[in-house]
């Protein structure tokens, strides 16, 4: 699959989601598992048959169904959960998730063994030999490739607020980092990551598909990591920024979010509408905020005029979009401030165990 194509991009509104998970024992901690799962056992059909593994053995994904409702999401993201904690627990093992494992040191994993991620070790090196983040993919089918790109031109600018409300990564190593999202940090290390700058159409966005591939930046289009882009396989816009997440209800409303957004910027494409002209810079210092600060960030403006503050900016989006599930997750204690919470209070195997499913 080096590159996609224009005509995957035929459905509108359609629904799929990625989830990351860490494989573990009985006391929480990170074991290699992924063989076992992925080659050496056949998961159940309702998992779609979309059980994959990541970099490292203790880390494997599922994908949902596609959806063409997306309000059947919820339903959909608790049973592959719930069939996903049946299969491993079959095996022994347990199933855990947040952005990063709050005790795991990377230096003590293995990685895995599937030539793809060989390749990237040799050609990347230390970014990719530590790179244990866990995060949470969410596609939304767009019917045209220009509209996609446009799309994921103008939600570069609501992808922080995205970071923000989901950041669940405070620990690496078992350090407590300072950041809300260390997880986004890290992942930034690799190459083609973080905030793109915006393409004028698809085709310009697929030549350069066409040229990292040709010149051997990336082996395949599954390699440009960015923190949205068009899946020129899957004919969606995916939005990367997240954090994985144990709570299901927080993966909701993101889901509802993201599906809301995708389809009105769509309909303001339709309309003719411009795009936003804003920096990269100004919106790498939004994400950096998002990283830092969680729900307590503030963010710069478009025009770079004022700052906003998260909970008004969710307020704003929740009125413009009709959506009320980001308010919740507001509402409540972060990822972040959670972990904090239950390491302080009763130490690192009660935060082990309160991420496992």
């Amino acid at each position: 699959m080096p590159t996609g194509s224009r005509a995957a991009f035929a459905e509108m509104g359609t629904l799929g989601v990625e989830e990351e998970y860490f494989v573990v024992d009985d006391e929480g901690q990170p074991v290699a598992g992924s063989d076992e799962l992925v080659y050496e056992r056949d998961p159940p059909e309702t998992l779609c048959g979309n059980i994959d593994h990541e970099l490292f053995k203790f880390v494997i994904e599922t994908q949902t169904c596609k959806m063409s409702d997306p309000t059947s999401a919820p339903e959909e993201i608790r049973r592959t959960r719930e069939t996903l904690i049946d299969y491993v627990a079959e095996s022994g093992y347990r199933v855990a998730t947040a952005g990063l494992h709050p005790t795991a040191d990377w230096r003590d994993h293995e990685h895995a063994e599937k030539p793809r991620y060989r390749s990237q070790l040799d050609r990347i090196q230390y970014p990719q030999h530590r790179n244990t983040t866990a995060g949470m993919h969410i596609h939304v089918g767009v019917d045209d490739p220009d509209k996609a790109m446009w799309v994921a031109n103008e939600s570069r600018w609501h992808l922080p607020m995205l970071l923000a409300l989901s950041a669940n990564s405070p620990y690496w190593n078992g350090y407590d980092t300072g950041l809300a999202s260390a997880r986004a940090k890290i992942f930034e290390g690799l190459p083609n990551t973080g905030m793109p700058t915006p393409f004028d159409s698809y085709d310009e966005f697929e030549r350069f598909e066409e040229q990292m591939t040709e010149h051997g930046s990336i082996e395949d289009r599954g390699e440009l990591w960015f923190d949205v882009r068009p899946h020129s396989g899957h004919g969606t816009v995916e939005v990367r920024v997240s954090d994985a997440q144990d709570r299901a209800g927080i993966v909701d409303a993101l889901i509802e979010y993201v599906h809301a957004l995708v389809v009105d910027l769509s309909e303001r494409y339709e309309d003719g509408e411009s795009g936003t002209d804003v920096r990269r810079e100004l919106l790498d210092e939004n994400k950096w905020r998002a990283i830092r600060h969680g729900h307590d960030a503030t963010f710069i403006e478009p025009d770079g005029s004022s700052a906003v503050a998260l909970e008004d900016l969710v307020v704003q989006e929740m009125d413009r979009l009709g959506v009320a599930g980001i308010g919740d997750v507001l509402a409540t204690e972060s990822g972040a401030e959670r972990q904090r919470r239950i390491r302080d209070e009763r130490g690192a195997a009660a935060l082990r165990d309160a991420i496992v499913l």
